[in-house]
C-alpha cells in the first residue's frame, strides 16, 4: 500500500518574519539593501549642498545671544527631503520594503515623518560646543546650528531610547524605518538596539538600564518588570535598512569617524481600522502602549537638566 503524501507546510514568507522578529526582538533588519546606486546617487546630491564640517553651526556668541531649543528640527517647508521627494522611491516602492511594511501596518499605512538624519564626527563640532553637551543624554544639534541648515536633524551622540519619546499620548502603532546612504562601521555612530526592549512597552526617559555583559542590559522598567535584554549594533553598507517598534530602546554614541554619517529616517503609521501585525506584536507587550509623560530630561525651555549617557557605556 502506498503511504499517503505529507501536505507541505505553508511557505515561511517575508511578512512572517517581520512579525515574528518585531514579537521576539522588537525589530528586523532586512537581508536585502535598497538599491545601493540610488542610495549614493543621493547621498553625493545632498553633500553637494553643503560642508558637514563647523561651518553648521553659530559661535558661542550668537547662540548665547538668543538661545532656541525648540523648534530646531525639520519641519514642513524646512526639510532637506522635499527637495528630493521623486527621487525616494528606491526605499518607498521597493517590493521588499513595502511586503514588511504591509504586514505590519497594513496596505493602507502613512509615512509621519521623513527626513535626513546626520552624525556629526567630532573634527566638526566646535569645542565650546562640546564643552557644552558633554554627557547630555539627547545630544540634538539643531539648537546650534544656524538656521539654513536645519532642514536636517544634526546628532553627536543619543542614549537609549524609544522612538514613542516623540508622540506623548499616542498608542505605538507605528514603526521607524532607517536607511544607512554610505557604509557603516562601528566608528560611524551605528545604531544600537536592545533587542526585546519592547516587550516591557513605554517608559519614560531616560531608561533604567544596567550593563551586565559584553551585550547584555538589564532594562528595568518599574510595575510592567523587568528583562535581560540583547544589544545589537547595525552595522552594514550602503542600501542597509532595518525598522524596530516604538517602544524598541536605540541609541547611539558619538561618530567616531573622520566623516559625517548621513542616513534617512522615516516613521511610518497605521491607519487602517482592521487587525494587522503591529496588533499581534503589542498584544505581546506587558507595559503600556502609551504615555501621557515621555521624558524628564529637559526644563521648560528644551535645555537639558539630567547629565547621564548610558550608551557610551555600550
Amino acid at each position: 500500500m502506498t503511504a499517503m503524501a505529507q501536505p507541505k507546510a505553508p511557505a515561511w514568507t517575508l511578512s512572517d518574519q517581520v512579525v515574528s522578529d518585531f514579537i521576539r526582538d522588537g525589530a528586523h533588519v532586512f537581508q536585502d539593501r535598497v538599491d545601493p546606486a540610488a542610495a549614493a546617487e543621493l547621498l553625493a546630491e545632498i553633500r553637494a549642498l553643503r560642508r558637514f564640517d563647523d561651518s553648521l553651526f553659530l559661535s558661542e556668541g550668537e547662540f548665547d545671544a538668543d538661545p532656541q531649543y525648540t523648534g530646531v528640527n525639520p519641519m514642513p517647508g524646512r526639510n532637506l527631503l522635499e527637495r528630493f521627494e521623486e527621487r525616494l522611491g528606491f526605499v518607498e516602492r521597493a517590493p521588499h520594503i513595502v511586503e514588511a511594511i504591509t504586514a505590519l501596518l497594513g496596505e493602507d499605512y502613512e509615512i509621519l515623518n521623513k527626513k535626513v538624519v546626520c552624525g556629526v564626527p567630532a573634527k566638526s563640532v566646535p569645542e565650546w560646543l562640546r564643552r557644552r553637551i558633554h554627557g547630555n543624554p539627547v545630544n540634538n544639534l539643531g539648537a546650534y546650528v544656524r538656521p539654513e541648515y536645519r532642514d536636517v536633524t544634526y546628532f553627536y551622540g543619543i542614549d537609549f531610547h524609544q522612538d514613542l519619546i516623540d508622540f506623548k499620548d499616542r498608542e505605538a502603532d507605528f514603526l521607524t524605518l532607517y536607511i544607512y546612504l554610505h557604509p557603516v562601521t562601528k566608528a560611524d555612530a551605528p545604531l544600537y538596539l536592545l533587542d526585546g526592549s519592547h516587550r516591557l512597552g513605554g517608559s519614560i526617559f531616560p531608561h533604567d538600564l544596567t550593563r551586565t555583559g559584553p551585550d547584555t542590559w538589564v532594562y528595568d522598567n518599574g510595575a510592567c518588570g523587568k528583562a535581560t535584554v540583547r544589544q545589537r549594533i547595525l552595522t552594514g553598507d550602503t542600501g542597509f535598512a532595518g525598522m524596530w517598534h516604538a517602544c524598541t530602546l536605540h541609541g547611539t554614541q558619538p561618530d567616531a569617524a573622520d566623516h559625517e554619517r548621513i542616513s534617512l529616517r522615516y516613521l511610518i503609521g497605521k491607519i487602517s481600522a482592521k487587525a494587522v501585525g503591529m496588533d499581534t506584536v503589542n498584544a505581546t507587550l506587558t507595559g503600556p502602549l502609551s504615555l501621557t509623560a515621555t521624558r524628564k530630561d529637559l526644563d521648560a525651555s528644551g535645555a537639558a537638566v539630567i547629565r547621564q549617557n548610558t550608551v557610551l557605556k555600550a
